[in-house]
């Protein structure tokens, strides 16, 4: 039996699987946010609640919502702030008490859709997540690539390519920086954007709605959004050219994207044509714990 653990910003979710990827259990919970004591507790919980329904001991790989500095192991990058800083990985051995695997929870999620997902068949998949932040996992032959930095994928904190005047400095970032792509993709920063343009503190999916029933400021919100997107994504084909974008996240969740972004990737790449595949993830939000379980395929 393979466990996944997902170690989210709002939820920390486990699962079991068979070998052959059948879900034999999934149970999440509410993270304790900027309780990091708190969340190796509810890690530790939800392996043990897994373990005792199904009456098997399993592998344990886990996702977390940041990187470990490749030396001291250290939690690096963190979205969930509170992990940078500490020791994540031995801590987490500690609570559990047996051999685990821990990486990017956005590795985990290109990883899972490369293996079964709306990335299978493919050699470089580049998994983009745009959520409550913007991040990506780069798997390459069904495998996490990491980077000696464990670096690898970490788009949202590029500056925005191309900004425009009004787009300069831009908002501060959680990494200390200022106008990351991060700070103008994600979900916050799309209703913060359509506020800072007039409009009501609605969510993505509100305003969404709002633009398909023809509302003008609703309408120009999406346009400068998604010319956000396709900047960013450029940047990512000009450097990688991956051969399969899968989308993950709940901005992913906007049916328009699909028609829309290609040409504005096309708009800003170097190349003259632009033809790489724009999907949606196929396990949707639940991808990050299942490719946590697949740390432990042979």
């Amino acid at each position: 039996m393979l466990i996944g653990v997902d170690w989210g910003g709002t939820k920390i979710e486990v699962v079991a699987l068979e070998p052959d990827g059948t879900e034999l259990l999934r149970i999440r919970r509410d993270t304790p946010r900027g309780d990091y004591e708190g969340c190796l507790r509810t890690v530790r919980e939800l392996i043990d609640e897994a373990e005792t329904t199904t009456g098997r001991t399993g592998s344990i790989g886990i996702g977390i919502p940041g990187s470990l500095e490749p030396i001291s192991r250290l939690g690096k990058g963190g979205s969930s702030t509170w992990i940078n800083g500490q020791p994540v990985e031995a801590d987490l051995q500690r609570v559990i008490d047996r051999p685990i695997r821990v990486v990017n929870d956005a590795d985990c999620f290109a990883a899972s859709e490369a293996t079964d997902g709306a990335g299978a068949g493919y050699n470089v998949v580049f998994g983009v997540i745009i959520a409550s932040g913007t991040g990506a996992g780069i798997s390459i032959n069904g495998r996490a690539h990491h980077g000696p930095n464990n670096s690898a994928g970490d788009w949202g904190h590029n500056p925005l390519p191309l900004a425009h005047a009004d787009e300069q400095p831009g908002d501060p970032c959680y990494c200390g920086k200022s106008g990351c792509i991060e700070t103008w993709l994600s979900g916050y920063s799309f209703t913060r954007d359509f506020i800072r343009h007039g409009g009501a503190d609605l969510k993505p999916a509100e305003i969404m709605e709002l633009k398909r029933a023809g509302d003008t400021r609703a309408m120009a919100n999406y346009e400068r959004w998604i010319d956000r997107v396709g900047r960013g994504l450029s940047v990512v084909v000009n450097t990688l050219d991956p051969d399969v974008f899968v989308m993950g996240g709940g901005m992913s969740n906007i049916d328009e994207l699909y028609d829309d972004l290609p040409a504005k990737i096309g708009q800003y790449t170097f190349s003259p044509v632009f033809h790489t595949p724009i999907v949606r993830s196929v396990h949707g939000d639940s991808s990050g714990v299942r490719g946590a379980a697949w740390l432990w395929r042979d």
